[in-house]
């Protein structure tokens, strides 16, 4: 039997209905401006690609990673990590005192990684709480573990290694934000972008809020973007609309500064409704997706966003922004919900010095080269099985067919 004929078309049919009743959905988002109201699209002209890089800024750009691997015998491989690069007038500059021509980024992998029984867990968890960068976060925000998390040890660790994994990446990841808040070099107005967005399951709002408001102290501009978002395919009908206003109505007429027709081109944000939201996370994501600092699981505000212009790929190139409250909404601890529109234009307008990279046109490079930075690849495991077989050779003077019986992988024999 093909592995084609054990899955009943039945439910092939249903899964292409749904993407296209909802590639196909249309809200009502009107694709003309209105200038005082955030929810309708705002056009822009995209910064020449000859002035990208002389705004003379910091952009810092965090990522983390994770993976294992387990073996027959109940040896497991686990492993998180998480960094950050900086760019300034489009060079990477150094974030670290490694006598190193290259890496010129800041990482942190932690020692344990070795998984044989539930003990292991536990040291993977209490060394997150130790590693520099979390212990300064957690110090910052004045509570304990116990209160600052909605999770505890005990929880993750019976839940599975790859919660826990997820948990240590996460809060390794918001705790590089406060680091590279506090480092010396940082003026106001740089910005921090994080690949995902501005919320989390794994740490209580209102210690976000905490440190959201460090930062809007000290005028830091703190976003995250992503491509991956069930929102795109929620206006994936929207984009559309947009992007063919955009090219056949919008552009002919609009009074580009720009002379070479080549490079005139205009980019568009708005944001996203709550009706679309609740659509995107449903039930479920309704702390996730609400549009406040407290009872909610984050600081940010969705937006969807159009950062350069790929021909003919119009979901591709729009992006999903979250922009910090406080940044964007300067009476929000007051009450004033009135969002400041010339900030929101402002940081997307910056944005696009970001996203004329030939090879990922419409997303940050500096969010790529982080994730290049960080990422455990899926050779991963080669790599630390080889180092670790060295080591045992070479300090352990272990025996090498006991070390190959070691991490034999039963599954790659059948």
């Amino acid at each position: 039997m093909n592995f084609d004929e054990r899955i009943p078309q039945s439910a092939i049919d249903v899964v292409a209905q749904h993407i296209n009743q909802r590639n196909n959905k249309q809200y009502g988002i009107s694709i003309i401006s209105i200038p005082d109201n955030p929810e309708t699209p705002h056009y822009f002209e995209i910064v020449p690609f000859s002035e990208i890089d002389n705004l003379d800024w910091r952009v810092y750009a965090i990522d983390g990673s994770q993976n294992s691997h387990s073996f027959y015998n109940g040896l497991t491989i686990a492993m998180y990590r998480g960094g950050y690069v900086c760019f300034q007038s489009g060079k990477q500059i150094r974030m670290n005192d490694l006598d190193d021509p290259i890496v010129l980024g800041q990482a942190y992998t932690p020692d344990n990684i070795l998984v044989t029984c539930e003990d292991h867990l536990y040291a993977i968890y209490n060394e997150l709480l130790t590693l520099p960068p979390v212990k300064a976060f957690l110090d910052f925000l004045g509570d304990t573990p116990e209160n600052i998390f909605p999770y505890t040890a005990d929880t993750l660790v019976a839940a599975s290694t790859s919660a826990l994994l997820s948990f240590c990446q996460e809060i390794l990841e918001w705790s590089l934000v406060f680091e590279i808040a506090c480092r010396p070099e940082i003026q106001p107005y740089d910005f921090i972008l994080r690949d995902g967005t501005l919320r989390s399951l794994n740490i209580k709002q209102k210690y976000l809020v905490q440190l959201a408001e460090l930062l809007a102290e000290k005028k830091i501009v703190l976003l995250a973007i992503t491509k991956n978002s069930p929102i795109k395919m929620e206006l994936s009908y929207t984009f559309r609309q947009i992007d063919n206003y955009l090219q056949e109505q919008l552009k002919p007429q609009y009074p580009f500064r720009h002379p070479d027709p080549g490079s005139q081109k205009l980019c568009c944000w708005f944001e996203i409704p709550e009706t679309i939201l609740a659509a995107s996370y449903g039930r479920s994501g309704g702390m996730f997706t609400r549009k406040a600092l407290t009872g909610g699981r984050g600081i940010g505000l969705f937006f969807a966003a159009r950062l350069d212009y790929v021909e003919k790929l119009q979901n591709y190139d729009w992006v999903i922004t979250d922009l910090s409250m406080l940044d964007i909404i300067p009476g929000i601890q007051s009450g004033d919900l009135n969002r400041d529109i010339q900030t929101i234009e402002a940081i997307h307008f910056h944005l696009t010095r970001l996203t004329q990279e030939h090879y990922i046109l419409g997303y940050p490079y500096p969010l790529v080269e982080a994730h290049n930075f960080v990422t455990l690849k899926s050779d991963f495991k080669e790599e630390v099985i080889n180092r670790v077989k060295q080591s045992m050779y070479l300090s352990q003077r272990m025996d090498n067919v006991d070390i190959e019986n070691m991490f034999l992988d039963i599954h790659s024999r059948f």
